[in-house]
């Protein structure tokens, strides 16, 4: 039996290697590489030539403060419409509360890419197509599930017993919730802004569904270079730039994330 686990765990570890670690390991060498050719394992020549050049280009710049604006806008948004949503799915009891939360879910289970190309083909007719509050509304859709269920398990997760005994030495519903519910769920509500943040920041059919040719966000730019130049390095150092503060902000989030959170956030 340990010859069978160590041997299907030996399998899982190459199997992870192979299919995530090297791909992710040869990006990262690209970025650093100005001379790299057959049959040599590892480039010739190495330096941050590469690097200046693209940090030098206006498109850049351009893209990366589109994709500022843009994703600053979908997040506010997003946290000012499902905290609230949140915070009446976790403590409120109205008639089909349990299907407007499985209703968020199913939304997701739906191919994005096909909704996407309706929402466009919709866009089209009321002149939101090729304009930043038709992204907005777009990367917004994709935001919900995520900002109205791991608040909703953080609300969940407020210990009562305390609201009850602020309650009882005098303090009213307002200051109970400033005192007593957020600080319990700032984390997790942090968690998901950032998360939000993240994943808008690096969303990519919507923005080019909707936002093009007018709208170029930081994804789109990093596809165009891999598509149209013919030197491996831009599109490997664009996307080692976009690689580095999403991983940051991931592992950030997961420290403030319990382990039971997305359970309580189905229900559990």
């Amino acid at each position: 039996m340990i010859r069978r686990f160590d041997l299907a765990g030996l399998v899982i570890a190459a199997a992870l290697v192979f299919f995530i670690l090297l791909p992710v390991l040869t990006v990262f060498i690209w970025a650093f590489a100005e001379q790299w050719f057959y049959p040599s394992l590892l480039p010739t020549k190495w330096g941050l030539r590469f690097w200046s050049k693209v940090l030098e280009r206006p498109d850049v710049w351009s893209a990366f403060w589109t994709s500022m604006k843009i994703t600053t806008l979908v997040t506010g948004l997003s946290a000012l419409i499902c905290l609230p949503a949140a915070y009446a799915f976790a403590r409120m009891e109205f008639p089909g509360r349990q299907a407007f939360m499985m209703s968020f879910l199913m939304a997701t289970a739906f191919p994005r890419f096909a909704i996407t190309i309706s929402l466009a083909v919709l866009f089209l007719v009321f002149n939101l197509v090729g304009t930043v509050t038709g992204v907005v509304i777009v990367q917004l859709l994709t935001t919900l599930l995520l900002m109205i269920w791991l608040p909703t398990a953080a609300f969940r997760g407020v210990s009562r017993n305390m609201e009850e005994a602020a309650r009882d030495v005098g303090a009213g519903p307002l200051r109970v919730f400033w005192s007593i519910t957020l600080p319990q769920a700032l984390p997790s509500i942090a968690a998901a802004v950032l998360m939000t943040f993240v994943w808008t920041f690096y969303e990519t059919e919507g923005a080019w569904l909707v936002g093009a040719p007018r709208i170029t966000t930081m994804p789109i730019l990093m596809m165009q270079m891999i598509n149209n130049q013919m030197v491996v390095q831009y599109g490997a150092v664009l996307s080692v730039l976009l690689w580095v503060p999403s991983l940051a902000a991931l592992l950030l989030a997961r420290r403030v994330l319990g382990s039971d959170t997305f359970a309580k956030g189905l229900g559990a």
